[in-house]
């Protein structure tokens, strides 16, 4: 089988990142993460509390990836999303 191209995804309010990887057919989304090098980048990311997806679905570590998936690890939200609202509907 041929390798596949994934990209992996990270954001901040100030920057983003996006690395693009070929890996083995059989590559899972845990595997991407660590070959992307994007922890040594983003040394705030904590896999153990921060989840990650493809395409924004939640994932598991042992997904197996397919060809132009992308891996998209999701920072902690500050504020709930409803409370947010609620508040800028109040203003």
């Amino acid at each position: 089988m041929a390798d596949i191209r994934i990209e992996v995804a990270y954001a901040t309010p100030e920057r983003q990142t996006l690395i693009a990887l070929t890996l083995p057919p059989d590559a899972t989304a845990e595997q991407a993460i660590q070959a992307s090098g994007i922890l040594a980048r983003h040394p705030e990311i904590d896999l153990t509390v921060q989840k990650f997806g493809i395409f924004g679905i939640v994932a598991k570590p042992n997904l197996t990836l397919t060809d132009g998936d992308r891996v998209e690890i999701y920072r902690p939200l500050k504020q709930n999303p409803m409370d947010a609202r609620r508040q800028r509907s109040k203003q």
